[in-house]
């Protein structure tokens, strides 16, 4: 069963969301739309008792609710509550909210958009653009996210290959590259930045973006080369992918004299560069 998972916006908030290939179907994150329609600071505890109530009634929405990986604020993957389109109305008609309707036609539209990107897989290119340039991120730095998420998909490949695991694995060699050429795993990189729920590469600055690529690019060669058989052996790989961009993290640094991580996110730049523009002439 080929999965893809995805971010999607609504209305500014992110909600995870997995494609089934093979039933041709949109799994979303329940907690993440819980937390839209509620805008509840404790949407699990919610929909803990939403979904008491309705095995209660018998609704087969909750008896029947699935769960699957999806990645969470720290990186890693753990089971989820998930819920396909058809469900989802039925859980929207559980929850009262002013955002129902709007969600409603939400939902509808990332239906025909999944449709549409399957005639043509450019159209999620454009989309993952729009939905970026929404959020008030710059075409240069977009251009280098995307190109990002590009690099990350040919190294995972690479990983699937070797028949490591998506999850623990994968979180596993994704901080030990992290760790090799920021001197921070993808935990602490957060913490530098004040980060939460959010995604750390939508918060990196361009150069911080630029070497993560180096970092996994070069991890996926030098694994395609060496040709890693194990676990541990892919390891050391990732280590030494890492190192490639650490020795050009430092040479910029030593050129500059400035520190390539830092604690600024790209949320935060926005900001300024919003409050400079809002300033007053004199």
């Amino acid at each position: 069963m080929e999965k893809k998972d995805a971010i999607r916006i609504f209305e500014d908030k992110k909600v995870r969301t997995l494609w089934d290939a093979e039933k041709e179907k949109w799994y979303f994150s329940i907690i993440d739309v819980v937390e839209i329609l509620t805008e509840s600071p404790n949407p699990r505890k919610y929909w803990s008792v939403l979904k008491t109530r309705l095995k209660a009634e018998g609704s087969q929405l909750a008896t029947n609710c699935s769960q699957l990986k999806m990645q969470s604020a720290d990186g890693k993957y753990y089971l989820t509550d998930v819920a396909d389109t058809e469900q989802l109305f039925r859980l929207i008609q559980s929850i009262p909210s002013p955002k129902a309707e709007p969600f409603k036609l939400w939902l509808a539209q990332v239906a025909a958009e999944r449709l549409d990107e399957m005639q043509d897989p450019e159209l999620s290119i454009d989309r993952a653009l729009a939905q970026y340039l929404h959020l008030g991120y710059s075409e240069n730095w977009i251009n280098q996210r995307l190109k990002s998420i590009e690099i990350r998909k040919e190294l995972t490949d690479e990983w699937k290959k070797r028949g490591l695991k998506e999850g623990v694995q994968f979180a596993t060699l994704t901080d030990i590259i992290t760790k090799a050429w920021a001197d921070k795993t993808t935990k602490e990189y957060k913490i530098l930045k004040g980060l939460k729920k959010e995604n750390l590469r939508d918060n990196m600055t361009n150069t911080e973006l630029i070497l993560n690529m180096l970092a996994e690019a070069s991890t996926k060669d030098i694994s395609q080369a060496v040709n890693p058989e194990t676990f541990e052996e892919s390891k050391k790989v990732a280590q030494q992918g890492g190192k490639v961009a650490k020795v050009a993290r430092q040479e910029l640094e030593a050129r500059t004299g400035k520190k390539v991580v830092t604690a600024l996110n790209v949320k935060s730049a926005l900001q300024l560069k919003n409050d400079n523009q809002e300033k007053p002439t004199k």
